[in-house]
């Protein structure tokens, strides 16, 4: 593991962290966010991070895994909340027997304490590199005196090859509220879920694995203490909009991801909870 230094935005030093395991298999993640902005396993990258994207800290990075906390979506927070803007601390990193584990740090301060969610809490993010495996599970703690509740999820932007080639397995049953065409508690009929316009949709109390198949490779989302499913890709009309993700993009990445928003995860005073997920890669031709 390394950690580099360079100058962002205003000169502020911007750190990331290179994350090397066995097998060629690695990741980045900047502390700026704690933004995973790397997966590689199968000589391949399978994290999409737009070219546009802002890696300098000046606003949040579009792609990789941002973490959204406390809030997803708009509301009285900033979009997707606070912490994909903050600076994480790196508190440790080191072997295990099958790769490398990076534990990230976030607490409190006087500026998310003066925000309109003013409540003390500590955040412990560890990141699991394997050979096939990238794990990210976050443990929440209140550590104020009173209770608070709060929505969470890993926004995980997967490369793909092909949009138009992609399927998501796992969702056939699971009631789901369309965000671009309105309406809630419609649901999923198919076995192979689809993207052919712009979709964000949130799928709610998902009850098991995700899987992600595109060209003979695929990665498999398994959710700990994450209900939900959010599916996302912002198509021409979409991406068009966004000056920090290339219009012709779209095609190559697909957002699955794991997190608890259609509801709210509650804690009282010294409670903990520990959320996340693991992605597997695994292919046809792999000779991992």
């Amino acid at each position: 593991m390394s950690v580099q230094k360079f100058l962002g935005a205003d000169g502020v030093s911007v750190e990331r962290v290179v994350i090397n395991g066995p097998q060629g298999s690695s990741a980045e993640v900047y502390l700026y966010g704690a933004t995973v902005t790397s997966w590689k396993c199968g000589d391949k990258e399978r994290l999409f991070v737009s070219r546009q994207a802002k890696l300098d800290g000046s606003r949040p990075v579009r792609g990789g895994i941002p973490l959204v906390f406390p809030q997803f979506g708009p509301g009285d927070l900033p979009q997707h909340g606070f912490a994909r803007t903050r600076q994480w601390t790196l508190l440790s990193a080191e072997e295990h027997g099958q790769g490398v584990v990076v534990n990230l740090q976030l607490k409190d301060n006087e500026d998310t304490r003066a925000s309109r969610w003013p409540f003390k809490f500590d955040l412990l993010y560890t990141i699991d590199l394997t050979a096939t495996t990238l794990s990210t599970i976050i443990r929440y703690e209140n550590v104020d005196s009173q209770a608070f509740t709060f929505t969470s999820l890993m926004h995980t932007y997967l490369r793909v090859p092909d949009i138009a080639h992609t399927t998501v397995a796992g969702l056939k049953g699971v009631a789901y509220a369309d965000k671009i065409k309105g309406g809630e508690g419609l649901v999923e009929e198919r076995d192979l879920v689809t993207v052919g316009a712009n979709e964000d949709r949130v799928y709610v109390d998902v009850p098991g694995v995700v899987k992600i198949n595109c060209g003979g490779e695929s990665v498999e989302i398994r959710r700990f203490n994450f209900k939900d499913i959010v599916l996302w890709n912002p198509w021409a009309e979409k991406a068009a909009e966004m000056s920090d993700f290339a219009d012709d993009e779209y095609p190559q990445m697909i957002c699955v991801e794991a997190g608890t928003v259609a509801s709210q995860i509650s804690l009282k005073p010294g409670q903990t909870i520990s959320c996340g997920q693991i992605l597997t890669f695994s292919s046809t031709t792999s000779h991992i």
